[in-house]
């Protein structure tokens, strides 16, 4: 395993993070999860990223036993807050009241008493963000949380969280995590040279875009069964978007470039994100361990300039930069 500084703190990751978005508590047994969060320790990842959302909080409860017993000094946990974890009002969001609540639910659910990094899992336009930040500031002086970032943030809303922090002197935003995959960039033209200037590291998320990239959905075909496209509880209404002809046709066509590198599909695509410098760290789900020891395998590739032009060649306008101009894939929650 790699490891990277995340943004310019002094916290280091591993640069592949374990992420059960959609595994832990919903799509596979618990037996299964904590098989998977094993692999990724025996595989030497630290880092490991769950929301309060996360299968109506059980992904985070799944976690906390499956790390149970290691050395808590060894691990970077992160965990997200603003989807509603409850039925009222305040149940939601990024008020003062909602945060100081979900971080006790958090810690108490992973089982730790601090959390490494905790994230605003989206932009709250209805709470005043110098209340959201001075909550986030104060669980910090508590010794609850170390570090603070957001998810899915725009430049413009982490540039105003950037000069209120500095402003109000409150701790700074040290990562983002965005969706950032071959097939969809849209961070590279405004939120990465934002947060190169100001030390903030990416943390991303799909960068298999779905599965699609590991070249398993083949054109013309139905979706594999027991994939993520045939699950209608879970992913499937996410990763539609992306299993037209067109997309499947030119992913099919990058495996001859994953085959002359010794890669498979899914490394390639992995290693292709952690080639951005402002990248800290990708973030990879499992539901089966032997998932975890092939994906790991990426950590530390090097792809030179020509194969990442023939992969820029090989994608051409399935390449999502601008979602204003190109219809998106679903987001996740």
């Amino acid at each position: 395993m790699e490891f990277r500084h995340l943004g310019r703190s002094g916290l280091v990751i591993s640069e592949i993070a374990y992420g059960n978005w959609l595994t832990h508590g919903s799509q596979i047994e618990e037996d299964a999860a904590v098989a998977c969060v094993h692999a990724a320790l025996d595989e030497g990842i630290t880092t490991f990223d769950t929301a309060d959302v996360y299968a109506g909080t059980r992904a985070e409860e799944v976690l906390g036993r499956a790390l149970k017993g290691q050395r808590r000094e060894g691990l970077e946990i992160f965990t997200k807050v603003y989807w509603p974890t409850g039925p009222g009002k305040n149940d939601r969001g990024l008020s003062r009241k909602h945060i100081m609540e979900s971080v006790e639910g958090s810690l108490r659910r992973l089982q730790t008493d601090y959390i490494d990094l905790y994230q605003a899992h989206r932009f709250d336009y209805e709470t005043p963000l110098e209340e959201t930040l001075r909550a986030f500031d104060d669980l910090v002086r508590q010794g609850k949380v170390l570090y603070v970032g957001v998810s899915e943030w725009r430049a413009e809303e982490i540039k105003r969280a950037l000069k209120i922090a500095d402003e109000m002197g409150l701790d700074r935003i040290v990562s983002n995590q965005p969706q950032y995959s071959m097939l969809w960039r849209v961070i590279e033209e405004e939120v990465v040279p934002l947060c190169e200037r100001e030390g903030i590291g990416q943390i991303v998320w799909s960068p298999l875009a779905q599965g699609v990239l590991t070249g398993k959905y083949l054109p013309g075909q139905p979706p594999p069964a027991g994939s993520r496209a045939t699950d209608q509880a879970g992913g499937a209404n996410f990763i539609k978007g992306l299993l037209t002809d067109e997309i499947l046709t030119r992913v099919q066509n990058l495996r001859p470039i994953a085959q002359e590198l010794g890669l498979t599909m899914a490394q390639l695509a992995i290693a292709w994100v952690l080639q951005n410098p402002n990248v800290s760290a990708a973030i990879i789900g499992a539901t089966r361990p032997e998932q975890v020891r092939d994906n790991v395998k990426a950590a530390g590739v090097k792809l030179e300039a020509d194969v990442l032009k023939r992969i820029d060649e090989v994608l051409g306008p399935v390449i999502v930069r601008d979602p204003a101009k190109t219809v998106s894939p679903p987001r996740r929650p």
